[in-house]
């Protein structure tokens, strides 16, 4: 599997951290070049690689949205079909009226302009200072929480969640459990800034 994160703020360069203690090879991008990029990528880690947004997305095969949500469809024109991709959505919306979302949960919203991709809600919960520390604490693991109303698009997230260090927790589809895990309206979802650890058996 390859994998590229899209937005390099304070959420993409937390998961540029996670890939880089388990040194696993991630590309990063942003609409910035990627020389904008390559200094704090570089400091990151050797498996930190910044490239261009085109480049990215047609390069990995698992694409973390780590940007404002507002700019998924900027995003979405990289690729005329995202056959073959899954996009984890780590991305929250709060303040915007259900209605401007088509009454949808967020991620459902936001995957109609990605055609042809696996859409899996993920690692949007916790805050960038969190998400940056290691994973594995007090004999246990951070929880991620992971939705999706593709059934067989879940079990690859987890498998890198787990890679990473955290313990994943399936919570079925966007509008069911995942609803905990999406803001809507002016209203934070129950599991959202939620720090939980799961211990080991």
């Amino acid at each position: 599997m390859s994998y590229a994160i899209i937005g390099f703020g304070k959420i993409g360069q937390a998961l540029a951290q996670a890939f880089a203690r388990k040194n696993i090879d991630v590309i990063v991008a942003s609409r910035r070049p990627p020389e904008a990029l390559a200094p704090q990528a570089r400091a990151i880690g050797p498996t930190v690689v910044a490239k261009s947004l085109q480049e990215a997305v047609g390069a990995a095969d698992t694409i973390i949205l780590a940007i404002p949500f507002g700019e998924h469809r900027a995003v979405a024109k990289a690729l005329p079909n995202w056959e073959g991709k899954t996009i984890i959505d780590a991305t929250n919306v709060f303040g915007v009226p259900p209605g401007e979302l088509d009454n949808l949960p967020s991620s459902a919203f936001a995957a109609k302009a990605f055609p042809g991709a696996k859409f899996v809600k993920g690692f949007n919960h916790l805050i960038a200072a969190t998400l940056a520390t290691d994973p594995v604490v007090e004999g246990g693991h951070r929880v991620v929480f992971l939705s999706s109303d593709n059934a067989d698009a879940v079990a690859p997230v987890a498998a890198l969640a787990r890679q990473l260090g955290f313990a994943p927790i399936e919570l079925g589809k966007f509008d069911e459990g995942g609803a905990l895990v999406h803001a809507r309206g002016r209203v934070w979802g129950q599991l959202i800034f939620q720090d939980l650890l799961k211990k080991e058996q």
